[in-house]
């Protein structure tokens, strides 16, 4: 499992069911690989939802570790709801600014990384420290990833709502 590129995504904290798991194959318990796999690729509610029938169906695991994942499992569940609840409190507020976040946020981590590579590519000597670099990377892929993939499930939402 050490050459799995998801294991924890981002260089991320992983998710507590990620990290669960991991901690139980690391202790020489084993885990069906399809398990391993969806573990690896799930987003949102739902795709946690399903890994939980995955688990509660698992005969590698035993009742105590199924227990031990789906404890975590509802703590990711969790985590997600809450941050959807601030989104849509967001977006139901009235205020312009609460629901133009993203979008500035996005701009202005865009907006700022075309000059940072402007700057590095006319100007001789402009150097940008290292940790400036994997700051600006960690909040471009954070902002980028969270803003198209929480657009695309607001969408989806609306149409399976209508």
């Amino acid at each position: 499992m050490t050459n799995n590129p998801n294991m924890i995504k981002n260089g991320g904290k992983g998710t507590a069911v990620g990290n669960a798991l991991r901690w139980l194959v690391s202790q020489g318990k084993t885990v069906a690989e399809p398990l391993l796999k969806v573990a690896g690729t799930i987003t949102g509610i739902d795709g946690l939802k399903e890994l939980g029938s995955m688990i509660s169906k698992s005969k590698e695991l035993s009742d105590l570790d199924k227990e031990l994942l789906l404890k975590e499992l509802e703590q990711d569940i969790s985590r997600e709801s809450e941050v959807t609840k601030r989104w849509q409190a967001d977006l139901n507020s009235d205020s312009w600014l609460s629901k133009n976040i993203r979008p500035l946020t996005l701009s202005f981590l865009l907006i700022n990384m075309f000059i940072f590579i402007m700057l590095d590519s006319s100007l001789e000597g402009f150097k940008i420290d290292i940790e400036w670099i994997h700051l600006l990377k960690g909040l471009l892929m954070t902002a980028v990833g969270g803003y198209f993939v929480i657009r695309g499930v607001e969408k989806v939402t609306n149409n399976v709502k209508k």
